[in-house]
């Protein structure tokens, strides 16, 4: 069977081509918003298809999607012109069979439990650090969705500051709105944090700040209290969710990982110190390929409901 995985992130755009859950081809556009994106990805698929029919398709989504999986019901900043699109049906026109619609973090851990860092977990949680926060979580090998699609990938925006600032979600001092890339760039240019001079050089010279700058420069004082308290903010997102949802494993994903060997081993140390003293200390582990996983959960994903609608 071939699935089609489509994989609508904030920075890009990937699609891939799997015969069950092996990759046979994969594309990456820009991310663009609206009827535009899907135009882009009808022609990456049917380039990647080669003529063929998918068996199966699966859209991944930087948002909530509704409790039937077909559209994107809110995304704040991104793909605003696809809210309440029928993905499942503009799937079926395109290519000849409905989609399966996800929110991307729940994907991702999908992937990984299928056959990834965390396989063979069944009760896992993951936190996605890069341009905002994603985070998803499964239990008894299900991942949870909740009765209205919003379960567990909504821990990015626990207040963590009563008096932080207020998120495009609505919350006030959401972990997202105080460490994130996104926030990074927003403290910075409202000169809400101090910078070091090889920080200030690299955002004048490149236009914008991402967390590696800040590990790259944390022997400037202001870099590393920068780090420092992002480390904590996304300590206390992961605690949040071991208290919640009381995992085995926690997948930590995402750009930040490109730094991992820093910010991992100063994650696990808060998380455990900082868990409920009888709460369950759990491992940590981070994707071999990260920017597949969510690819590889859409494969599962396709795959499963494929065969299920099959079975009698």
């Amino acid at each position: 069977m071939m699935q089609l995985a489509i994989d609508l992130g904030g920075t890009a755009v990937k699609s891939g081509v799997f015969e069950g859950r092996r990759l046979i081809d994969s594309e990456e556009l820009g991310a663009a918003d609206g009827q535009v994106v899907l135009d882009h990805v009808t022609i990456a698929a049917e380039r990647m298809l080669r003529g063929g029919r998918p068996d199966g398709v699966a859209i991944a989504v930087p948002g909530i999607v509704d409790p039937e999986a077909r559209r994107l019901v809110a995304a704040h900043g991104k793909y605003a012109e696809l809210h309440g699109v029928d993905l499942a049906e503009w799937s079926e026109r395109r290519f000849g069979v409905p989609a399966v619609v996800e929110n991307d973090a729940r994907a991702a851990l999908v992937g990984e439990m299928a056959g990834g860092s965390a396989r063979g977990t069944r009760d896992a949680v993951l936190i996605a650090l890069g341009t905002g926060i994603g985070t998803a979580a499964a239990i008894d090998g299900r991942v949870i969705r909740g009765a209205h699609g919003h379960a567990g990938v909504l821990s990015g925006h626990v207040t963590v500051d009563l008096d932080g600032p207020r998120c495009p979600c609505g919350n006030l001092g959401c972990a997202e709105a105080l460490a994130s890339t996104w926030a990074l760039g927003d403290a910075v240019g409202r000169g809400t944090v101090a910078v070091g001079a090889e920080l200030a050089l690299r955002l004048e010279t490149a236009g914008e700040l991402g967390i590696r700058d800040l590990v790259e420069t944390r022997h400037e004082a202001e870099s590393a209290a920068i780090l420092d308290r992002y480390v904590r903010i996304w300590g206390a997102v992961v605690v949040s969710q071991c208290l919640a949802f009381d995992p085995t494993v926690v997948v930590v994903t995402g750009g930040v990982m490109r730094s991992g060997d820093v910010v991992l081993p100063a994650l696990v140390d808060y998380v455990h110190e900082h868990l409920w003293s009888s709460s369950f200390r759990p491992s940590f582990v981070t994707p071999e390929e990260p920017a597949l996983s969510v690819l590889r959960g859409l494969a599962v994903l396709a795959f499963e409901s494929r065969t299920s609608k099959e079975d009698p």
